[in-house]
């Protein structure tokens, strides 16, 4: 019987945690083709270090991005060069974002009462009255994402994406540094 509480409590605690969490989502994708363990240097990919400019990221913000990626893999012991041809992977990002509406329908709680006559709350029967609707919720936020993506300099092949996806706040869009080195360092970590 206490396996079965424990069980329970855990489900619980898992579920709620679940809920509550804003998280980043975070992936990737390796080419296990390719073997980048003799990997030292890292170069981007072009000039403009992002594949294809969003309209939804302002400069001051792509500029950030870039130098967490930047720090992101020099923390892992990789070091950035100018010339993409003498790297041993080059690099280039995409970011954006979209807005998102999410609908939950849920039975409503039974309205019953209990008695004699015409019932609670002017109900008719002979015990009361029962009756049922749907408690509907719309949400709407806005979700965003960033990918990396790694490139074998010799093979001209792709050897690495990571991708992370988080649903943002009105705290986060005002000051997003700390989420977009936070969620950098998590796609990053995977390479």
């Amino acid at each position: 019987m206490n396996s079965i509480k424990l069980l329970i409590m855990a489900a619980i605690v898992a579920f709620t945690t679940g809920c509550a969490s804003n998280a980043a989502k975070v992936d990737f994708d390796k080419n296990k083709d390719i073997d980048t363990s003799n990997y030292k240097t890292f170069a981007w990919l072009t000039k403009t270090r992002i594949m294809a400019a969003s309209i939804d990221v302002n400069p001051v913000l792509e500029a950030r991005i870039s130098d967490s990626i930047e720090q992101a893999f020099i923390a892992k012991g990789y070091q950035l060069i100018d010339d993409a041809e003498a790297a041993d992977f080059a690099i280039s990002y995409t970011v954006g974002s979209r807005d998102k509406i999410k609908v939950n329908s849920y039975p409503a709680s039974y309205n019953a009462g209990f008695g004699w006559g015409r019932g609670y709350y002017g109900g008719r029967g002979y015990y009361g009255s029962m009756g049922m609707g749907n408690d509907t919720s719309v949400r709407q936020y806005t979700e965003g994402k960033l990918a990396i993506d790694a490139y074998d300099v010799k093979t001209h092949q792709p050897v690495f994406h990571g991708w992370a996806t988080k649903r943002l706040t009105s705290d986060e869009s005002e000051s997003p540094i700390n989420v977009v080195n936070d969620v950098v360092s998590q796609v990053v970590n995977n390479f």
